[in-house]
């Protein structure tokens, strides 16, 4: 189990990124030495904590404008929601957790919706803060721990769109790297890395082009096999099709998006399948964001036109 979920599970009270900060920070040592929230721990090892300040879950009193706000704004961005499950619309530019100056976040907003018991929804995945579209939410401890292990064990399956650079040759296709992350000041990206790489991941990500506007941009489709950081974007990047209005991993030179269009980054995650934690299945489809269908409307993109990225493997 992944150590971040591992203290998640024995301190319910704790927000999940605080958590994470405080592992980061090298307060948790797993066998005496610093760690990253992402490593799984092992049998026999020993797990060092801090002294952490507990509160006893107590249901939040109704009231206050700020939650109401925020619970009427949760309820505007819901796709699917039933007694274990909600999946939430996440809008361009809103962070899914906090970090090093982010106050507004979704796992600080979920703090609203606690139930009775005191039980609150957490996160069992994540999208970059420039990435809208599906996100999966658990509102129980039951369906956390189920939900977790789907996207560890990649049942879940995810389709992304976006409108890159060029047109994709083949127009289908299999991208299989590995990635690394570098990081230099205060800024960090993925690398193309090669095998056996410190912090090296293997990445494997389908494409399928749905549409053209001219040589000058596609409409792609993308299933993402493994769910790295920023994937999609090194990705694209690499095979010389960068996603537009991507600041990170856009680099050609003299390249200007159509007039009319907004630079912001043109990808989301458009549709979502996962095993429900207690059977069946939930399959949910977000629409085009804003900037998004301005831009699809600007080319005469079809958003209805039949996808051909389902046809991919699944692994």
């Amino acid at each position: 189990m992944r150590l971040d979920r591992f203290l998640e599970a024995r301190f319910p009270s704790l927000s999940f990124s605080h958590i994470q900060r405080v592992i980061r920070k090298g307060e948790v040592r797993v066998n005496g030495k610093r760690t990253q929230p992402k490593n799984r721990l092992e049998a026999g090892q020993t797990v060092r904590i801090p002294p952490l300040r507990l509160e006893e879950p107590k249901p939040r009193a109704a009231g206050g404008e700020a939650e109401e706000k925020t619970r009427t704004f949760l309820k505007s961005i819901t796709l699917y929601e039933d007694a274990d499950v909600l999946v939430l619309n996440k809008p361009m530019g809103l962070a899914v957790q906090g970090g090093s100056g982010t106050t507004r976040h979704i796992d600080g907003m979920l703090e609203v919706l606690r139930d009775a018991r005191g039980q609150r929804p957490r996160l069992v995945h994540r999208l970059d803060k420039d990435t809208a579209g599906c996100l999966v939410v658990a509102k129980t401890r039951f369906a956390a721990s189920a939900l977790a292990k789907t996207f560890r064990s990649r049942a879940a399956r995810k389709i992304y769109w976006a409108l890159v650079a060029g047109v994709p040759k083949p127009r289908q296709g299999r991208i299989s790297t590995f990635l690394a992350k570098e990081e230099r000041a205060e800024e960090s990206w993925m690398r193309i890395a090669r095998h056996g790489d410190e912090g090296a991941s293997h990445a494997v990500t389908y494409y399928a082009v749905v549409e053209t506007a001219g040589p000058a941009l596609a409409w792609v489709s993308l299933k993402p096999v493994t769910g790295r950081t920023h994937q999609l974007r090194a990705h694209m990047a690499h095979i010389g099709h960068p996603i537009a209005g991507d600041a990170k991993y856009f680099s050609r030179e003299n390249w200007e998006l159509p007039r009319g269009m907004q630079n912001k980054l043109h990808l989301f995650a458009r549709r979502i399948v996962v095993p429900h934690p207690r059977g069946g299945l939930i399959d949910v489809t977000a629409p085009l964001p804003p900037h998004m269908q301005q831009s699809w409307s600007l080319l005469g993109l079809d958003a209805a036109r039949y996808d051909p990225i389902v046809e991919a493997p699944e692994g």
